[in-house]
């Protein structure tokens, strides 16, 4: 595909710029705007309405009115309408992919990669929509049934990341819409473009008005406070920081609402002396520069046993310094911009914070000068395991190495952190691969492979990376809730 200056106008001319409530774009009730920019260039990309207070309450009330019947409706139906939105995204994946190259900065190669695995979950939970099963069995003493269905929990509110513009948005409506539940999306400020685009396919593939509301702001707290204090949500679902996951969890609280947290990482890459370097190499590279390092799931700490770790990280900084970095529309860009001044500050912040620590730079550690927010892919070698750097998530193109020497140092090493959602580990010893994911704390582990998130798979963490799962048979269950129903003894007059 070529992208020219014309393409990029076109296709950001054609996306709506409102409010999706009850069906309808619409202007926000103040006339508040807010700027998104183009985070490799600092410039204006398009300016949307500011939702307020007062239109997340009117989304509300929109998901409120329109759930009865959403909850009553075929599985069929459902299944239906998130076929065709699938196959609306498959038939405009490079329009997909564009806008999320120029709101959030990643390879346009790499963005197409994003709509494949985002649009699946549409297509998965298209498929799991009709197969929510309940049970219907006979008590043990024999004297009763018991009847068990699976019913929507009501009205949810879907809070996505900036990072994954596209399948961040579908891991949550697809279930939502799935299990019978309407749905307020808030999309991060960042990016909201893929989102607006998002609610336009919805539209198109039939979802009827009030099923999604799409309220995009410049105040997030704006949003989430008054519909969480409000008695008909019923549901939250967030991706994003564990100090803000921590703070929706309290307000969640005084409603009692159902949660699903996806909160922050600090991946281990543990690599052992036995394992085949170059896949190891192979798979760092997937694990860390996937997103540019923003992702929450991206190896944060790179645990290398000494034996090989000079080796490992000789390899690996070659491989980091030969990629290109450049605006995501240039045909030969590997690397994109950070995405905004501030992030890149705190990341070189940490590069600097570890070599005055006593870390040496291998690679990289510099900000690109010029436009846009670009940091130099880095290799950080003899990073202190006492450094801020391993206990914080980078979210950049930053690998710090530290080294261990037995197998019970590594796993010491990978739970030292609060965190626990993504973990990797790399050996060709099978039993040694299940010894150590028995005993690590982190809900998902990665072997041999780099890169492990599938909308068939449960994808979640432990500890402060949050609770609950996205994706596979488990992401419809968190939208449903269990009611039984107790039936006196249909045969009782025949004994």
């Amino acid at each position: 595909m070529t992208i020219t200056p014309e393409r990029e106008a076109e296709l950001l001319a054609s996306i709506p710029k409102g409010l999706l409530i009850n069906g309808e774009w619409r202007d926000s009730s103040d006339g508040s705007t807010y700027d998104v920019h183009d985070p490799a260039t600092g410039k204006v990309l398009a300016t949307l309405a500011s939702a307020t207070s007062e239109d997340a309450l009117a989304a509300l009330d929109a998901a409120d009115k329109a759930q009865a019947a959403w909850a009553l409706s075929a599985p069929r139906e459902r299944s239906n309408i998130l076929r065709r939105a699938f196959e609306l995204i498959q038939e405009r994946a490079e329009d997909f992919a564009l806008i999320m190259t120029l709101e959030m900065g990643k390879p346009f190669k790499e963005a197409m990669g994003e709509v494949t695995y985002g649009n699946e979950f549409l297509r998965w939970f298209s498929e799991e929509a009709v197969r929510d099963y309940g049970r219907y069995v006979t008590t043990p003493e024999g004297k009763n049934k018991i009847l068990v269905q699976r019913k929507p929990v009501g009205p949810a509110l879907l809070i996505t990341p900036w990072n994954f513009p596209l399948a961040m948005a579908t891991r949550k409506v697809g279930p939502a819409l799935a299990a019978g539940c309407t749905a307020i999306l808030k999309p991060a400020k960042l990016t909201p473009l893929t989102s607006q685009l998002f609610g336009q396919i919805l539209l198109e593939a039939g979802v009827p008005a009030g099923v999604v509301n799409i309220v995009s702001s410049k105040s997030a707290s704006g949003i989430s406070g008054p519909i969480m204090k409000d008695h008909r949500l019923r549901k939250v679902s967030f991706t994003g920081s564990t100090p803000v996951g921590r703070q929706l969890l309290k307000d969640a609280a005084d409603n009692v609402l159902r949660t699903s947290m996806e909160l922050g990482g600090n991946a281990p890459f543990i690599v052992f002396e036995d394992a085949d370097l170059d896949k190891a190499v192979e798979g760092a590279m997937a694990a860390k520069m996937r997103n540019m390092g923003e992702a929450c799931t991206a190896a944060n700490r790179f645990l290398v046993q000494d034996t090989v770790a000079e080796e490992f990280t000789k390899k690996f900084a070659d491989a980091l310094s030969a990629l290109k970095l450049g605006r995501g529309t240039e045909d030969d860009s590997q690397v994109g911009p950070i995405i905004d001044s501030g992030a890149r500050d705190d990341i070189h912040e940490l590069v600097t914070s570890a070599v005055a620590a006593g870390a040496t730079v291998v690679t990289g550690g510099e900000k690109l000068e010029g436009d846009g927010y670009f940091y130099k892919p880095t290799v950080l070698n003899n990073v202190p395991n006492d450094a801020e750097i391993l206990r914080q998530e980078i979210f950049g193109p930053v690998a710090p190495v530290t080294t261990f020497a037995t197998e019970a140092d590594a796993i010491k090493l990978a739970n030292a952190s609060e965190y626990g959602l993504a973990s990797y580990v790399f050996t060709k010893d099978f039993s040694k691969l299940l010894r150590v994911a028995e005993q690590i704390e982190f809900g998902m582990v990665g072997f041999n492979a780099g890169v492990i998130s599938n909308a068939a798979a449960p994808f979640g963490g432990v500890k402060q990376s949050g609770l609950g799962r996205e994706g596979g048979a488990e992401g419809i269950d968190e939208y449903t809730t269990v009611q039984y129903i107790g039936i006196a003894d249909p045969f009782a007059d025949a004994k």
